[in-house]
Order: C-alpha cells, then sequence, then structure tokens
C-alpha cells in the first residue's frame, strides 16, 4: 500500500492517485503542532517536511520527485507524455515550472506575509518571490492563450503541478493569478478525480473552504 505523508504539497501526489486509480492511505503530518512530536514521521523523512511517499521499503520526498516517481513505476500513463510525444518538452517545463517558479515562491511570500514579524512582510526577500512567481505566472497564461493544458490538448500531470501552485499563490499568498489562470483551475476542479481528492484530504479542503477556494 502507497503511503503519502502529510497534504500541502502532498496534495499533488494525492490528486495524481486519483487520477490514476492508484490504492494509497493518507497519514496525517501536523507541522504547527512541531515535527519532533512525530518520531514515526521523523523516521520516514529526518528532513521533517511533507510530503513524503512511502512505498514498500522505498521513501521519496519532493512532491514532484514523487509525481515523476509514480508514473514511471506504475505508468505507462496519458498523464505523462513519451520522450517520443511532440508535447514532452511543455510538459517537463510546466511540471516542474509549478514547482519551482510558483509554488516555491509563493511558499516564501506567505512566509514573510503571514509568519513573519511586521517588519519583514514587505522585505526585499518577499517583493523578490512575489516578482518571480509573477514572472512565472505570464508563462502559464501565455500558454493557455494558445491550448487548453499545459502539455497541450490533454490533462496531464504538469497541470496538477501548475494548478495546485497557482491555487497556492492566490489563497495562501493573495497573490493575482489573472482571468485566464483562474478560469483554467476552476476547469480542472471539476475533475472527477480533483473532486476525490480534495475529498480525501481534509486540511487542504478545510483551508480551501476558509479562503473561498472551493
Amino acid at each position: 500500500m502507497l503511503t503519502v505523508w502529510g497534504e500541502g504539497r502532498g496534495f499533488r501526489v494525492i490528486w495524481l492517485l486519483e487520477e490514476m486509480g492508484l490504492p494509497y492511505r493518507l497519514r496525517d503530518v501536523d507541522l504547527l503542532k512541531g515535527v519532533e512530536n512525530d518520531p514515526e514521521f521523523l523516521a520516514v523523512n529526518p528532513g521533517g517536511f511533507i510530503p513524503a511517499l512511502q512505498d514498500g521499503d522505498t521513501i521519496l520526498v519532493e512532491s514532484i520527485a514523487i509525481l515523476e516517481y509514480l508514473l514511471a513505476r506504475y505508468g505507462p500513463s496519458p498523464l505523462a507524455p513519451a520522450p517520443t510525444d511532440p508535447a514532452f518538452a511543455a510538459y517537463q517545463q510546466f511540471l516542474h515550472l509549478g514547482e519551482a517558479g510558483l509554488a516555491a515562491s509563493a511558499f516564501f511570500v506567505i512566509g514573510a506575509r503571514r509568519l513573519g514579524p511586521e517588519s519583514d512582510r514587505n522585505s526585499f526577500s518577499a517583493r523578490q518571490a512575489e516578482h518571480v512567481f509573477e514572472s512565472r505566472l505570464r508563462l502559464v497564461t501565455r500558454r493557455l492563450a494558445q491550448v487548453p493544458y499545459m502539455a497541450g490538448e490533454a490533462f496531464t500531470a504538469a497541470d496538477i503541478s501548475v494548478a495546485y501552485a497557482l491555487q497556492l499563490g492566490k489563497l495562501g499568498a493573495d497573490l493575482e493569478i489573472g482571468e485566464a489562470a483562474q478560469a483554467y483551475v476552476q476547469r480542472l476542479k471539476a475533475r472527477p478525480g480533483f473532486q476525490r481528492a480534495i475529498a480525501a484530504s481534509p486540511a487542504t479542503r478545510s483551508f480551501w473552504e476558509s479562503k473561498g477556494g472551493l
């Protein structure tokens, strides 16, 4: 049985598992209570961050690496175009842009503006992270003017990566994502796989509902 440790970016993993129809269990990790109080989780990931995936003796961390592992290990899947597919390059670009360009930037804005002291809320680093988010968002917006999905004409794991990041930026950091990106996210949220994933993710569902995101 696959075990997903923690929500947060782990929602990406849950969404992919639902789209692929793979059985799993979600094990909650409460970072606010302190991972030092969760020795079982620290035995899985001594770094103390989420998500983590446990597949037998195999343990992975980092949400995009987990997506790629699942698609390779339990594929082939139409959610990951083959390297020979013309959509492969765009798929790879947006799969990683969703984390490295969008979600990571939103995370630092959230840290500064929701968790940091008043003096740091508009710091140089917070403004820089917001600028990075906005610059990568322009790539997403341009792509949506050309095709319905990040890889082209079909939904893939790249959309899971990007849509989660857009939600994180909008709901968590109060960043503007624009009408095209908002319509794209709303369209993806209508997918049965997303609906199953959000139903299975109580912490994510509660947070999004509190922000009017569902």
